[in-house]
């Protein structure tokens, strides 16, 4: 099975950038849909980006326009390009891969440990 490592995470400040990565242990150039998701304390974890295999998009709506996903299938990495982050997107990040990239809800893979996020107001 496929091994997901995040990182990039760290303190930030609202309003710097951050660049998240997620690398795959094994190709995902055939897996169709990469997402990240996130988890904040005392809140379920939800989907914060999702990228196919062709390059579509999809985001949450509390990130769009911020908020951008990647996927160097070469490399076989993910990436999220984060803009002006807010407090409120202080979260666990975490990667995987959807069952489609309309099923965002369940997943491949097994969950890794994620990447910490926070950011300071």
């Amino acid at each position: 099975q496929v091994q997901l490592v995040e990182s990039g995470g760290g303190l930030v400040q609202a309003g710097d950038s951050l660049r998240l990565s997620c690398a795959a242990s094994g190709s995902i150039f055939s897996i169709n849909a990469m997402g990240w998701y996130r988890q904040a304390p005392g809140k379920q974890r939800e989907l914060v980006a999702v990228i196919d295999s062709g390059g579509r998009t999809k985001y949450g709506d509390s990130v769009k326009g911020r908020f951008t996903i990647s996927r160097d299938n070469a490399k076989n990495t993910v990436y999220l390009q984060m803009n002006s982050p807010k407090p409120e997107d202080t979260a666990v990040y975490y990667c995987n891969a959807p069952i489609d990239f309309a099923t965002t809800s369940l997943v491949k893979f097994r969950w890794g440990q994620g990447t910490q996020v926070t950011v300071s107001s």
